[in-house]
């Protein structure tokens, strides 16, 4: 690049030659009455002084985007923000990929995008094919919903596997009742009298605390039993009813028998040696026992028909747990039927199975029922959400007329499992009447008024009849709660392993298992050869 001076300094040409030979000029006239000669001479200067590095700076500009800019305009978009020091289109970029995001959501996926099955992958057909920034969109938004797909249908699968589970007979507790029902057959110790004779007239003392269990669990018997009278300040004040099925009577009657629980008593008795649960009695549960569709809805295909797509994985398992077959064992509703079943008795606790006592229970006998029936720990208020949020709306169709008449979807339920019964003052009403009508009519229904075994209709024939407890005499949820709060846990009288997760399934959660277990009784022969929870 060369200066050139007019004699007079009224001009300046600027000269330059090109590689292919040609010179380019550049004429400035200056005027003197404008531009003084210090002030062209400085800027002679900046000019010489810049010239090159605006240059340079356009070579490689236009070196880096020869492929992507062909016109002056695009050059100038990308040259002005470097000249101007703004080099960073980080923002622009993420606003134009959100743009392609949005055009993606609603857009619909090429049917023939071939979807990979890893990120490395991905990587590699990014590099391999070029793909532009919408393809490379299609691309993950196929994958995301791919991998939903895949984790929902595991989930239930999942589900379906932990329900078969529950609604099983682990291969040692089975062991354990084939043994004990052989050795009530072939052992005169396992035979004997339960109470002895001379403990009789304690079954209908009311001066006793008289506990009342309905189960076919000999080993789930032996820890509430257990756990009980460990608990208990004074356990020689304790009876034990137990109530079981025919088939399951003679091995839970040799446990007892061989394994006392003195000082305390126990009572076993098999559902065919009371005479008033007959046919006449329990026109009902003999329908919801016996009936195929009834049935077919506990044991049958539970995925069959229905709509996974529209319901959630908690759903889901609510769901299943409402088709357990224990609720349409006859065991499961006797609770409904004490009046009857013991009728010399005015206050007894009932106890389900799945629990384990924790602190001495005689104070219950104290509480003032306030001429109530039932004494019980109320679930729609608590700590835990989950478990302590239960209102009616949680267990019944309120899209039925019937319910909808008569039921208030706010209305605070309250748990079974643990319950302080004044037998006295449930003789005066009508619960056990209320009780069958209502299930007739879900039975009519064909059980689309709610689908959750006892607890419902006894929501409804408990009505008016409950009188709230401390929830810290009952604590639920250790069936399906993982996260428990073992401190509360601590603290509870008694615990409740309501939910699938028994203590004594290989499902159930291990961090809580130890407080169940703590009762089995290991030293016995029969538990160590069935080989029980061994680690």
């Amino acid at each position: 690049m060369q200066l050139h001076f007019s004699p007079s300094m009224r001009s300046i040409t600027i000269s330059s030659t090109t590689n292919n030979g040609f010179i380019d000029l550049m004429k400035i006239k200056v005027a003197a009455r404008h531009i003084s000669y210090r002030t062209l001479f400085h800027t002679i200067l900046i000019l010489a002084f810049l010239l090159p590095f605006v240059f340079i700076l356009t070579a490689l500009v236009t070196l880096e985007g020869v492929n992507k800019c062909s016109s002056f305009d695009c050059l100038g978009r990308r040259l002005g923000p470097r000249l101007l020091g703004r080099v960073d289109d980080s923002g622009r970029l993420v606003k134009d990929f959100y743009k392609i995001l949005n055009e993606v959501k609603t857009g619909e996926i090429p049917p023939d995008l071939k979807l990979p099955d890893s990120f490395d992958q991905l990587v590699s057909d990014m590099k391999n094919h070029q793909y532009d920034a919408k393809t490379f969109a299609f691309m993950l938004r196929g994958m995301m919903e791919k991998f939903e797909r895949e984790v929902r249908e595991s989930k239930f699968a999942e589900l379906m596997n932990k329900h078969f589970a529950a609604s099983s007979i682990p291969k040692g507790i089975h062991c354990l009742s084939l043994r004990l029902t052989d050795e009530y057959s072939s052992n005169a110790h396992a035979r004997k009298q339960l109470p002895p004779p001379e403990l009789l007239p304690l079954l209908s003392d009311n001066s006793y605390h008289h506990f009342i269990l309905s189960t076919d669990n000999i080993l789930a018997a032996s820890v509430v039993v257990n756990s009980a009278v460990q608990s208990s300040l004074k356990p020689e004040k304790i009876v034990f009813h137990v109530i079981t099925d025919k088939k399951t009577y003679a091995g839970m009657h040799s446990w007892f028998a061989l394994n006392s629980a003195s000082p305390a008593v126990v009572e076993i008795k098999g559902i065919h040696q009371f005479d008033w649960l007959t046919r006449e009695n329990v026109p009902v549960l003999e329908a919801v026992e016996n009936q195929n569709g009834i049935r077919d809805y506990y044991h049958g295909n539970h995925i069959a028909g229905a709509n996974l797509s529209d319901t959630s994985p908690r759903k889901f398992a609510s769901k299943l747990q409402a088709r357990s077959p224990k609720y349409i064992s006859l065991l499961n509703h006797l609770r409904i039927y004490l009046p009857e079943l013991f009728p010399n008795l005015e206050k007894v606790v009932f106890l389900d199975d799945d629990v384990v006592i924790q602190r001495d229970l005689s104070p219950l006998w104290e509480i003032d029922l306030e001429g109530k029936v039932n004494g019980a720990v109320e679930t729609c208020r608590g700590e835990d959400d989950w478990v302590m949020s239960k209102h009616f709306r949680n267990y019944f169709n309120f899209s039925h007329p019937l319910v909808k008449e008569h039921l208030n979807p706010d209305d605070c339920a309250w748990a079974y499992g643990m319950n302080i019964f004044d037998l006295g003052a449930w003789r005066r009403t009508n619960i056990r009447e209320t009780y069958h009508s209502w299930l007739k009519e879900n039975l009519r229904s064909n059980l689309t008024m709610w689908k959750l075994g006892t607890l419902p209709p006894a929501l409804i024939a408990f009505k008016g009849h409950v009188h709230p407890i401390d929830p810290s005499w009952h604590m639920l949820g250790l069936g399906y709660q993982n996260n428990t709060n073992i401190e509360s846990l601590k603290k509870a009288a008694v615990i409740h392993y309501n939910g699938q997760s028994k203590p004594w399934l290989p499902i159930g959660f291990e961090h809580l298992r130890p407080f169940w277990t703590k009762y089995v009784n290991y030293s016995s022969d029969f538990v160590r050869n069935c080989h029980i929870l061994e680690s």
